[in-house]
């Protein structure tokens, strides 16, 4: 391949991964459901009644919420949303476009926990809204609807099973049948269906307005080809060549995505502002402020790209801010072949609650473990603080001798490990970086 193709395949990946990776996973839970949360048809909730857990095999899922997903297509035009009065209690629904774009939120921190209604409609909708109705207008037909309700153990599940099933969903036509996705025809070599999926799901779904040149930069690619397009009668040897260049192009950004291009602190890395390449569409509970839609315009693609590969549907940092660490206080690679601590004083700041969740590398999936532990946090039972109210945090795949230390273990796999801390709605100190977060320091082992 020519380099100014490979360059073309590189820009393409960094630019369509996100719509095409993240309509992968909607068309997952439409049809399989993914772990707790089982199969809905599209415009229907999705409710996970257990705690995600290794069987969960989605990125960087988290431990500290129940899920209650749906996937909209507003094809078949407006989608009245209905929420219960939740009496306080945390929970956050977030909607995302199809390219990944978070582009409103309802609940604890966006709009009060009080019962509410909320008109979901279709780009370009001008009907009218109904009374004490909040209107919603998405960028996109395709929307996902990714639900977090704050559950602290076994004992609360059955309150949150009622909020769940008083969240609803009602197309205001109930006679028009969702369309869902474009399918991708079967026989396309399975080297190139990255390229026609982005083909295909960008012309249904189209981009921003100011992303619509980047799309158009790939024509010579086939990206913004009409009907059945080149991919369909490509020769082997083509889609093998196109195929090693995507291969290439996904390590690059691997690459990327473990070099964090964040700020980092003792070896954490501080992508507060991850999901902030949206800067165009600012529905309910978004802040459409410099601090947040100040991505440099030549990083928005690849950044996108990185914050889909690594932690798909998360948050603006306003509601919930990520922190993953990948090494030591020395720089090495975590690795569950030792044993660590990790001395949080004082523990993160927050105005809901924080966690530190165990995930195995490169899947970024949750981690099996002995004693069923996958995250811990200021609503863990049991833990041991120090007198002064700091908190010691074991991690390794061997369970500490020391009862006060097991107390406080987070069990890592026997390989590579990437914890992940979560605040939700993080103080200020989190986001302007004085709270520090500690480097994590090797006790023992290679």
């Amino acid at each position: 391949m020519n380099p100014e193709h490979s360059a073309m395949v590189d820009a393409a990946f960094a630019y369509g991964i996100p719509l095409t990776f993240n309509l992968d996973q909607v068309q997952r839970y439409v049809e399989h459901g993914i772990g707790a949360n089982p199969a809905a048809a599209f415009n229907t909730f999705s409710h996970a009644r257990t705690l995600a857990g290794p069987a969960d095999t989605f990125v960087s899922i988290n431990n500290d919420t129940l899920y209650s997903m749906a996937q909209l297509d507003l094809g078949v035009g407006p989608v009245l949303l209905e929420v219960p009065d939740t009496a306080g209690r945390y929970y956050v629904l977030q909607f995302v476009d199809a390219w990944t774009n978070n582009f409103a939120y309802v609940g604890h921190r966006a709009t009060g926990t009080a019962a509410g209604k909320f008109l979901i409609v279709p780009p370009g909708w001008d009907g009218q809204v109904p009374e004490n109705t909040t209107l919603i207008t998405a960028p996109t037909l395709i929307v996902s609807i990714v639900g977090r309700w704050a559950c602290n153990g076994v004992s609360d599940l059955p309150a949150v099973h009622t909020l769940q099933n008083a969240a609803t969903l009602t197309q205001l036509d109930s006679s028009a049948v969702p369309a869902g996705l474009p399918v991708i025809d079967a026989a396309i070599a399975p080297e190139v269906q990255f390229l026609e999926k982005l083909r295909l799901y960008s012309q249904a779904y189209p981009p921003a307005q100011r992303d619509m040149p980047a799309l158009e930069a790939l024509a010579p690619l086939g990206i913004t080809e009409p009907g059945t397009g080149r991919f369909a009668g490509m020769d082997t040897a083509q889609a093998k060549e196109l195929g090693d260049a995507i291969t290439d192009a996904q390590q690059r950004l691997m690459d990327f995505l473990r070099a964090g291009g964040v700020p980092v602190s003792n070896g954490w890395q501080l992508p507060y502002h991850a999901f902030d390449y949206n800067v165009d569409f600012f529905e309910v509970g978004t802040f459409n402020e410099p601090a947040y839609t100040s991505m440099p315009p030549n990083e928005r693609y690849v950044r996108r790209t990185a914050a889909a590969i690594g932690g798909l549907w998360g948050n603006h940092a306003y509601e919930a801010a990520y922190a993953p660490v990948y090494v030591d206080s020395e720089n090495t690679q975590l690795n569950g072949a030792n044993d660590y601590v990790l001395h949080l004083s004082p523990t993160p700041p927050v105005n809901a609650f924080w966690s530190l969740t165990m995930y195995s590398v490169p899947d970024f999936y949750l981690v099996e473990n002995q004693i069923k532990r996958y995250s811990l946090g200021d609503r863990t039972e049991g833990l041991e603080y120090e007198a002064d109210g700091s908190l010691k945090i074991y991690l390794g795949s061997k369970r500490p001798a020391d009862p006060r230390m097991a107390a406080n273990w987070l069990p890592a796999p026997k390989g590579d490990f990437r914890p992940m801390m979560r605040m939700y709605e993080p103080d200020a100190s989190i986001i302007d970086g004085s709270y520090e977060f500690p480097a994590i320091v090797r006790l023992n082992g290679k």
